[in-house]
């Protein structure tokens, strides 16, 4: 079975561990409770991104955070992006073909973005607001090596909006290292 906190309590372990050792890993993932006494995935999120924030600068929280994706329907992803790679001319088709526009991407005076109107996160279904966007930069990291998959080059991704902030909508710029249509 798909246990996507069992997931999340991997990947998270091994980025805080990779940036420091399995002590501290530890101490952000399970923190001191009793494994009896496991916290609920809203308690859970909300107390362990406090203790990687705590423990870490706030670049390296972000670069954690980054290294902490899922890759839950990457290869899905990456074979759409792919299709809307080879149907189009320009970063500004690509962006405004019906498909990526159906997968929530769209192009805006020359740069993409990526949207979604809820919080796609399994995670944090459950979490009504979170105090900071430390938990949501996992899903630029994801993007970071779709796009970087489907686009072959370098891309960097900014997180602009995120629905479990209080915005709107959860809203990414995709930055490609080169144009990739050349």
């Amino acid at each position: 079975m798909f246990d996507i906190r069992k997931i999340q309590e991997q990947v998270i372990y091994q980025a805080v561990k990779d940036k420091s050792n399995e002590d501290v890993a530890k101490a952000i993932v399970f923190g001191s409770d009793e494994p009896e006494k496991k916290e609920d995935n809203p308690a859970w999120v909300k107390a362990t991104m406090e203790r990687l924030e705590n423990q870490f600068d706030q670049d390296t929280v972000v670069q954690i955070r980054r290294n902490c994706q899922c890759g839950y329907g990457l290869d899905e992803k990456l074979a759409l992006l792919k299709e809307l790679v080879a149907a189009s001319a320009s970063l500004e088709e690509f962006g405004n073909l019906d498909k990526a526009k159906a997968a929530g991407l769209f192009c805006d005076n020359g740069e993409l973005y990526l949207q979604f109107p809820f919080c796609p996160c399994p995670m944090l279904e459950g979490v009504e607001r979170l105090e900071t966007a430390t938990w949501c930069q996992c899903t630029t990291g994801y993007s970071q090596v779709l796009f970087e998959k489907a686009f072959q080059c370098q891309v960097a991704v900014e997180l602009l909006k995120s629905v479990k902030m209080g915005d709107d909508k959860c809203l990414m710029k995709i930055i490609p290292g080169k144009d990739i249509w050349k």
